[in-house]
Order: structure tokens, then C-alpha cells, then sequence
């Protein structure tokens, strides 16, 4: 059973407009309890947020049927604390059981026992998918740009790497990892269907796990080639010897398996080890493939024929150059901040995709949701192409796009409007806020696995990057001086 929110409170529980905070506290939970609270204060807002968040968490499901579960408003909530101010589950399933403030804001009542397991708190936050997340982060820009209209008005954008959780790929330990989850699953489907063959599987897991890391103690010097490739031959040897008797395992899985009257295969333990199997199989053997002519064949391997994780299999390597981390693995995040410092648009980049591609649709999306009132925007020369200068010119009346090439750029400088000389030296800005967001929000590495919880990872980040500073922007509102308007560095917000 589900409910929206508690209309009619408990008698122990403090409605959420009576919460007082400590405005003297400069921890982020302060202003992010403050923008909560006045975005529940906000009934048009809180309604439309908790019934994009009820599309998701219930779908077919009647809300008055089986047992009581969080409310709508307490999900809300408990997503927008996860990243707002960058918590573990551990942590937000320690605060969600003994911080006062925060079950006062979830509508729980001083002598209330209930609990918020980590693992509770984790099933009911991803259920929200990524596409509803973005609609509630425009209904909080849409509330920062109702109190500060100026806001819209300029925006400036750029994009960061935030990386998968995936440990450094090489390709003997992407190997090894195959192997592994083979070893684990391989004897489970052979006890179903009753079949022998893998009683030695951990005994050969050992051996390849000592394959794998004599690879490792392999160091460059004086017939460097020979002896790495005489290493990567025991491995090989292994992977030789599993792949083909897991093929055999899989075919005298087929006949086994049960199907449904469609023709489909049914949920069960045979059918879904099946499936896992055929994955593990085919990506063990593709990079033993791109090992061997690397190793083996002497070829250079591009990186488009490479896997960098197993697990996360959609993992990019990112060339971007800079110093401490020449190249990193994940994907590229677009953002674009407004005036004040809300991040109005996010997206995450689909793999090969370069930022001259998506900067234009992005921006007119973003100018049609604005209501066309973005008059300066402004983005650095990774996203310059002709036709983007084009293009730009004709979204917003004073683009900012600084050309590549020190004759271009002098050129286009001599020539350029003050609001152009404005923009360039506000851009800036925008590396404080991805500094903020990576930091603060936790997206330096995204914690979440899959591309779906990829894509969520980073909007929580963005939601609550947005609710904090529409906290603070309220409470330096109301009280300029305090230090729950500041930054970590003493500036007033806004």
C-alpha cells in the first residue's frame, strides 16, 4: 500500500513547515532540508514531483493493495539526500533512522519506530528512472527561476568525464573475471540439469587466477614480447580449456529448458543461469579474441573493438588530456548552468558521441523550455564548428563560442561584441560548478552499476545539486549573514 504523503499527521510528528533548522550549521543537509521544505510548501510542485515519482515506484500496481510502504514524499526525499549531500546508503540508513530533522521532513513521528534499511532506502530510490528524475529537476529550475527571473537570462555549459565503477581494465584481469563468474555459475546449471563435468572448477579458477597474475609480474626490459606472451599463453591455456566444455554444458542446457505457450522462456533458475551464461561466455571470448591479436599477432587494436569492463560493458575510454588523468573510463556528462548557479540542463553523451553533435538540439530543447528567454549563452572551443557558430547565432542573441586556432580566435576576438567579452570571462564558472558537482554530489565516479542506474546516478546528483543551492538561495533570503548561506569559502550564495 502506498500514499502520496501524510495529510493528517501523527500526533508526536511536526508538520514540515514547523521544522526549525540550524541556520548557524554550514553541513549541505541544512540547505537541502530548506529547499525541501519549501518545495512541499509548494503544492502544484510537490504534487506533480510525487506523481511523476508514483509512475515509477507503483506502474501497474493498485496503491491500496498488500502492506504499507514508503510514502511517495519519503522517497522523494530520501533521493534527493543521497547525492544532494553525497551519502553512502550506510550512511543516509543511519541518518534516516536517528537524524531528527530528516524523519520530521519524511513525516515520522518522535516515538515512531520504523525503520529505513540501507537496503530499503536502495530498492525504493531505483525504482525512479533517469527520464523522471530530469522532469523534477525542471520543476525545481522552473521554482529558482520563479524567484529569480534573471536567471534564465545567461547560461554557459561544458562537459566532464564521470567515470564507471569498474577497476583499471587490463585484459588479463578482464580475463580472470569471466572466468570467475564461468567457475561460479557453470557447476550451479550443471546440478539443474543434472550434468558432471566442473567438479575441478575451482581448482582450474586457482590455477588461471595464478596465470593472471604472473602476467602482471611481467616487466619490461630485454625480451619483453617473448615472456609476455609465453604468460598470456597458461592463460589462454585455461580459457581453452573452460570456454569449449561451457559450450557443451549450454547445449545440454537447451534441451531443458521450459517454454511458455508464447514460445518465450518463463523466469526460472535454468532459464535466467542460461542466459547469464551465454553473456559471460561471449564477452570471456571476445577479449580473450582482442588479447591474442594484441599480444599474440602484434596488431594495434582500436579501441572501438575493446571491452573495459565486464560488468559495465558500455564503458568508454576518454582521451581528454589533462594533466593527472591523460585518460579516464565512463562517459561523457553535458551540463548547463544558469546565471545563479542551477544546473537547468543535463544529459549523458551516447558513446561516440562529440560535443559539437549534441550542442545545438540540446540548446533549442533548452531555449523551447525556457520559454525562449536565454539571451547569452556561452561554451568553450571543443564545441566550435561553423555550423554550430550558425546555428547558435540563431537560438540565443549573443552566442559565445570562441574559435580554435590563435588566428581565428584574435579574429573573432577584435570583432566580438561586449556581451561576448562578458560571457567569455563569466564562463569560468562553469568548472567551479562541475568541480561542485563531482566533489559535493558525488559524480566524480558513479557508485550505481548498469546504464540505466548510470543515467539515474547522475541525475540524483543534479537534483540535489539544484535543491541545495534553492535552499541556500532561500536562506540567504532570509538571513544573508549566516552561515548556512555561505559557501564552504564564506561567499553568500546568489
Amino acid at each position: 500500500m502506498r500514499i502520496s504523503h501524510q495529510d493528517q499527521l501523527q500526533l508526536d510528528a511536526t508538520p514540515i513547515a514547523q521544522i526549525t533548522l540550524d541556520i548557524e550549521c554550514r553541513d549541505p543537509m541544512i540547505p537541502i532540508l530548506r529547499g525541501l521544505q519549501h518545495l512541499y510548501s509548494r503544492p502544484q510542485i510537490r504534487d506533480q514531483a510525487l506523481q511523476l515519482v508514483a509512475d515509477d515506484v507503483l506502474q501497474d500496481v493498485d496503491p491500496d493493495q498488500g502492506r504499507e510502504g514508503l510514502t511517495l514524499w519519503q522517497v522523494f526525499v530520501l533521493a534527493a539526500v543521497r547525492l544532494g549531500a553525497n551519502l553512502t546508503y550506510d550512511h543516509l540508513h543511519y541518518l534516516a533512522g536517528n537524524d531528527g530533522n530528516l524523519r520530521a521532513m519524511m513525516q515520522v513521528g518522535h516515538w515512531s519506530k520504523e525503520s529505513f534499511t540501507w537496503h530499503r532506502i536502495r530498492d525504493n530510490v531505483c525504482l525512479v528512472r533517469a527520464e523522471t528524475i530530469e522532469n523534477i529537476n525542471h520543476l525545481v529550475v522552473r521554482e529558482g527561476h520563479r524567484l529569480h527571473p534573471e536567471a534564465a537570462e545567461y547560461v554557459r555549459g561544458d562537459t566532464f568525464v564521470a567515470q564507471t565503477n569498474i577497476h583499471y581494465p587490463t585484459e588479463s584481469g578482464l580475463i580472470f573475471d569471466g572466468l570467475a563468474k564461468i567457475c561460479g555459475m557453470a557447476p550451479q546449471l550443471a546440478d539443474l540439469i543434472g550434468t558432471t563435468g566442473w567438479r575441478q572448477s575451482k581448482s582450474l579458477l586457482k590455477k588461471a587466477k595464478q596465470a593472471a597474475r604472473a602476467i602482471g609480474r611481467v616487466r619490461k626490459g630485454r625480451n619483453y614480447q617473448p615472456r609476455l606472451q609465453a604468460a598470456y599463453e597458461g592463460l589462454f591455456h585455461y580459457v581453452d580449456l573452460l570456454l569449449p566444455r561451457l559450450e557443451t554444458l549450454l547445449e545440454a542446457a537447451l534441451g531443458n529448458l521450459p517454454y511458455d505457450d508464447d514460445g518465450l522462456l518463463p523466469d526460472n533458475g535454468v532459464s535466467d543461469l542460461y542466459q547469464q551464461l551465454i553473456y559471460w561466455h561471449s564477452v570471456t571470448e571476445h577479449v580473450r579474441g582482442t588479447a591474442y591479436r594484441r599480444v599474440v599477432l602484434g596488431e594495434k587494436v582500436p579501441n572501438v573493438d575493446k571491452l573495459f569492463s565486464l560488468f559495465e560493458p558500455d564503458t568508454e575510454l576518454i582521451k581528454r588530456g589533462k594533466a593527472g588523468s591523460p585518460i579516464e573510463f565512463g562517459h561523457k556528462v553535458m551540463v548547463i548552468e544558469d546565471a545563479v548557479g542551477f544546473i537547468c540542463h543535463w544529459k549523458v553523451l551516447p558513446i561516440g558521441v562529440d560535443e559539437r553533435e549534441v550542442l545545438i538540439p540540446e540548446m533549442r530543447a533548452l531555449q523551447q523550455r525556457l520559454k525562449n528567454r536565454i539571451r547569452r549563452a556561452s561554451f568553450d572551443r571543443g564545441f566550435h564548428s561553423p555550423e554550430n557558430q550558425r546555428e547558435l547565432a540563431k537560438i540565443v542573441s549573443h552566442p559565445c563560442l570562441p574559435k580554435p586556432g590563435v588566428c581565428q580566435a584574435a579574429e573573432q576576438v577584435a570583432s566580438a561584441t561586449a556581451e561576448f567579452h562578458q560571457s567569455r570571462r563569466q564562463h569560468s564558472g562553469i568548472e567551479s560548478a562541475i568541480g561542485a558537482l563531482q566533489s559535493g554530489n558525488g559524480l566524480r565516479r558513479c557508485r550505481d552499476h548498469t546504464q540505466a542506474g548510470y543515467a539515474r546516478y547522475i541525475g540524483l546528483g543534479v537534483l540535489g545539486r539544484n535543491i541545495l543551492l534553492l535552499g541556500k538561495l532561500l536562506i540567504a533570503a532570509e538571513e544573508p549573514t549566516c552561515a548556512a548561506a555561505t559557501s564552504l569559502r564564506g561567499r553568500t550564495a546568489a
